[in-house]
C-alpha cells in the first residue's frame, strides 16, 4: 500500500479516536460518562444511529452480498421505517417519562427485578458476542493487507476503540461517530464514483444499470412468499419490523443513542432522521457491490479471493489442478465479456431477439464460471482442509485493492475501519451501561458514590473490551458476516421484544407468569436455530423474531390465566 494511503487512513483513524478524547476530558459524573448530559441535537443522534448499525461488516460483507445475490438484501430494510415511528410513538415517550438509564430498568418497575435481570442478561450476551464480531471484521481487513498475525491486528484495533471509549463514555461515542460517518458516506460516493470512472467506455453507467438489469442483479422487490428465504418484501416488512422494534426499542446500544437527546422531540427526530435516510445508505452500498459486479465483467476477476487460502496451494499437487482451472477461468470470462457487450449493444438497439439470445448465453457462462469457482474452492479445502473458502466478505476488498488510485484506498479503508469504531464504541458502551446500572449498581453497590459509579463505569468499558477481544480472536466466518450479525441478533431478539411487548400492551400479565414465558420462548428459538441449521425446518432466520415475540406474549397470557391468582 502507497505511503499516502497510510497517511490517510491513519491519519483518518488517530485523528478521530484523538479528537473524541479531547472533546470529552471533562467528563466527571457517571451520568456524563453513560447518558452524556442529555444534550445532544437530532442531527447527531441521528448520525449516531446510523453510523452504531452500520459496522465494519456493513462495508465488508454486503457489497460481496450483492455482487453474489443482487440487491434482495435492501428487502431487509423495508419495515425499518415503519418501526421508527412505532417507537416513536409509543416507547421514547415512555422511556423519557420514567427518566431511565437503561430501557430494562423498566421492566422491574413493570413486572419484578427477575424479569429486568434476565432480559438484561440476554442483551449482555448477545451484545458481547456481536462487539467481538465488529472487531473481527476490520481485522480480516487489516491483517489480509499489511500480513499481519490476525491476533496482532484484533489487539490493534480493539485498543483503539477502547482507550477513546474508556475515556469520555456515550459523549466520546457520539461525538466521533459524526466524523466516522462523514468518512463513511464519502467513501461510498467516491467508490462509486471511481468505478464508473473505470468501467469501459462503451459500456458507462448506463450500460452497467442496463447489463445488471438483465441478469436480474436489480431485484429489489420479491413478492414470492417462502419463508425459508431470508430476504423477500414479506420477511422484511413483517418480520424486518419486528427485528427492528426490538434492536432500536430494547438494544441499549441503539436505546442509549436517543435516551442522550437534549429532549423528546429531538430524540424522535434523530429517529425518524435514522429511518428516512438509513434505506437509501443501505441502497449505495449494495450498489456499490453491483458496480463491481457489473466491473468483473469485463476485467477479469481471481477465480478465489481470499490471497491466504491461495498460498497454502504452493507446492501442493493441488497446485497444478488449480492452475488448470484458472486457464478454464479465462476461457469462460472471454466467451461472458462478448457476451456481456452484445447485451448491452441489444438494450440500446432494442433488438429483443439478440437481447435474449446473449442474456442465455451470458446466464449459461455464469453457471460455468460459479461452477469453476467452487472447483477453486474445492481444491483449497483438499489443499487445508481447515481453511474457509467463503470468499463474498473479500470481493469489495479485491477490487479496492487492486484497482483503486492512491489516495483513495486509504480512504476505503479508513471507512471500514471508521464503521468499525464507531460500531464498537457503541456496543461497549452499552454493555457498560446495562453492567453498571442493571447488575452492578443493583446487586452489589446500591449506595456508592458518584465517582465510585464513574470508576466502575470505566473498568466496566474495560473489561467487556478486553472480553470482546478474546471472542474476535476466536471468531471465524460464518456464512458471510453480514448474516452471521443478523442471525446472531435474531436469537435473542424476539424474546426480548415479547416481554417489552407485553409490558407496554397487556397490562394484566405479571412478573412471574412473563419471566416463565421468557424461559420458555428462549429455550424454542434456540431449538429452531439447530433445527434449521441441520436442515429440518426451512426457515430464514428473520421469522424467529416474530415467532418469539408472539409466542412470548401468547405463553405469557395462557400462564397468567391458568396462576394468575396465585400472583400477587
Amino acid at each position: 500500500m502507497n505511503i499516502i494511503d497510510w497517511i490517510v487512513m491513519l491519519g483518518a483513524l488517530l485523528g478521530i479516536a484523538a479528537y473524541g478524547i479531547y472533546r470529552t476530558r471533562h467528563v466527571s459524573s457517571v451520568k456524563s460518562y453513560l447518558l452524556g448530559d442529555r444534550q445532544l441535537p437530532w442531527w447527531t443522534i441521528g448520525l449516531s444511529i446510523m453510523a452504531t448499525q452500520a459496522s465494519a461488516i456493513t462495508f465488508l460483507s454486503t457489497p460481496g452480498q450483492a455482487y453474489e445475490d443482487g440487491m434482495r438484501f435492501i428487502q431487509f430494510y423495508y419495515g425499518l421505517p415503519i418501526a421508527m415511528v412505532i417507537l416513536s410513538v409509543f416507547v421514547i415517550p415512555l422511556y423519557y417519562r420514567l427518566n431511565v438509564y437503561t430501557p430494562y430498568e423498566y421492566l422491574e418497575k413493570r413486572f419484578d427485578l427477575k424479569t429486568r435481570t434476565l432480559t438484561a442478561v440476554l442483551f449482555l450476551v448477545q451484545r458481547g458476542l456481536a462487539a467481538g464480531l465488529t472487531i473481527y471484521a476490520p481485522s480480516i481487513v487489516l491483517s489480509s493487507i499489511l500480513k499481519w498475525d490476525l491476533n496482532a491486528t484484533i489487539l490493534f484495533i480493539g485498543i483503539i476503540v477502547i482507550v477513546y471509549t474508556m475515556s469520555g463514555g456515550t459523549m466520546a461515542v457520539s461525538v466521533t461517530q459524526k466524523q466516522q460517518m462523514i468518512v463513511i458516506l464519502l467513501g461510498l460516493f467516491v467508490a462509486a464514483g471511481v468505478i464508473i470512472y473505470k468501467l469501459p467506455r462503451e459500456v458507462g453507467f448506463g450500460g452497467a444499470v442496463d447489463l445488471a438489469g438483465h441478469l436480474g442483479k436489480l431485484n429489489s422487490v420479491t413478492f414470492d412468499l417462502n419463508f425459508k428465504d431470508r430476504y423477500n418484501i414479506w420477511s422484511g416488512m413483517i418480520a424486518g419490523v419486528f427485528l427492528f422494534l426490538s434492536y432500536f426499542g430494547t438494544d441499549h446500544s441503539q436505546v442509549s443513542r436517543y435516551l442522550s437527546g437534549k429532549s423528546l422531540t429531538e430524540s424522535r427526530l434523530g429517529l425518524m432522521f435514522n429511518g428516512l435516510l438509513k434505506v437509501p445508505m443501505q441502497f449505495l452500498v449494495l450498489f456499490v457491490g453491483i458496480l463491481v459486479f457489473v466491473f468483473f465483467q469485463f476485467n477479469r476477476p481471481p477465480v478465489h479471493y481470499i490471497d491466504s487460502n491461495l498460498a497454502m496451494l504452493a507446492g501442493t499437487p493441488h497446485e497444478a489442478k488449480y492452475r488448470e482451472i484458472e486457464r478454464q477461468y479465462k476461457d469462460v470470462f472471454q466467451q461472458k465479456e462478448a457476451a456481456m457487450t452484445r447485451i448491452i449493444s441489444a438494450a440500446r438497439a432494442t433488438d429483443q431477439p439478440t437481447l435474449d439470445a446473449a442474456r442465455s448465453e451470458a446466464e449459461m457462462l455464469q453457471k460455468k464460471d460459479a461452477t469453476l469457482r467452487k472447483f477453486a474452492k474445492i481444491e483449497v479445502m483438499r489443499a487445508s482442509p481447515t481453511a474457509k473458502t467463503k470468499d463474498t466478505d473479500y470481493v469489495f476488498l479485491s477490487f479496492v485493492m487492486e484497482y483503486m488510485p492512491v489516495g483513495v484506498v486509504g480512504l476505503l479503508l479508513a471507512m471500514i475501519f471508521a464503521a468499525g469504531m464507531s460500531s464498537t464504541s457503541s456496543e461497549l458502551n452499552a454493555l457498560t451501561s446495562v453492567m453498571a446500572i442493571d447488575v452492578y449498581k443493583r446487586y452489589w453497590a446500591k449506595d456508592k458514590s458518584d465517582g465510585h459509579y464513574l470508576l466502575a463505569s470505566k473498568l466496566f468499558t474495560l473489561m467487556w473490551g478486553l472480553l470482546a477481544l478474546l471472542f474476535a480472536a476466536t471468531a471465524q466466518l460464518f456464512e458471510n458476516l453480514i448474516q452471521m450479525v443478523n442471525i446472531l441478533g435474531s436469537l435473542f431478539y424476539g424474546t426480548i421484544l415479547g416481554v417489552f411487548l407485553t409490558a407496554f400492551f397487556m397490562p394484566k400479565i405479571r412478573g412471574n407468569a412473563v419471566f416463565i414465558a421468557a424461559l420458555i420462548t428462549q429455550a424454542n428459538i434456540i431449538f429452531l436455530f439447530v433445527l434449521e441449521r441441520g436442515g429440518k425446518l426451512p426457515i430464514s432466520f428473520l421469522w424467529y423474531n416474530p415467532i418469539g415475540c408472539l409466542l412470548l406474549m401468547l405463553l405469557a397470557w395462557m400462564i397468567q390465566m391458568a396462576f394468575g391468582k396465585r400472583d400477587k
